[in-house]
């Protein structure tokens, strides 16, 4: 069996990056489990020259966040753990407080109970104490709170090269191997 992820896609802006996790995860030979929010649907296909139907393709495993009852509610199916990328407020908010009226949120909360990596990558900005609250909740739970703030030591050139740091970030703590981007000190003296 290949390994597996589950990936969420709510509504926050930034939906290129889970867009992008799905390419190369499947690059990589990796089993995706996808949850798309309705809001993440209508962004995709605002910021992107996708349909939500052809990123749903992406995936080897595509459910409706609706059917709280698929496979990916039970931490009987084994994951490698989930990334919700992009992550809104209102989804940190269900996974902070175990609020889990949709699959994208009950995945989340099932993959903290059973001790997995859940990389949350929240974008909103400004943040409000609110929301670093919701952030801390979460991570005291054992979410990994990562947005997406791109660093230039490495010299992008592309809005590409912005988003693969990012990926590069969450395949690193989900361990998996990549060279999308260059680290700290590679190529210097």
């Amino acid at each position: 069996m290949s390994k597996r992820i589950v990936i969420g896609i709510s509504g926050a802006s930034g939906v290129i990056y889970g867009v992008r996790m799905l390419s190369l995860l499947k690059e990589k030979d990796f089993e995706t489990h996808l949850v798309l929010s309705e809001a993440g649907k209508k962004n995709i296909e605002i910021e992107t020259s996708y349909k939500a139907e052809e990123v749903a393709a992406m995936a080897t495993h595509f459910y409706d966040n609706k059917d709280v009852g698929a496979a990916l509610a039970s931490g009987s199916f084994l994951t490698e753990g989930m990334v919700v990328v992009p992550c809104t407020i209102k989804t940190l908010s269900g996974i902070a407080n175990s609020y889990t009226d949709n699959l994208l949120v009950r995945a989340a909360d099932v993959t903290l109970k059973e001790k997995r990596k859940l990389v949350l990558v929240v974008r909103e900005t400004p943040l409000h104490k609110g929301h670093l609250r919701l952030m801390t909740m979460a991570a005291d739970t054992g979410a990994h709170i990562l947005p997406p703030v791109p660093s230039f030591y490495h010299q992008p050139k592309t809005i590409d090269d912005i988003i693969d740091q990012t990926i590069g970030k969450i395949f690193d703590y989900l361990g998996i191997k990549h060279n999308l981007f260059k680290r700290w000190g590679e190529g210097q003296p």
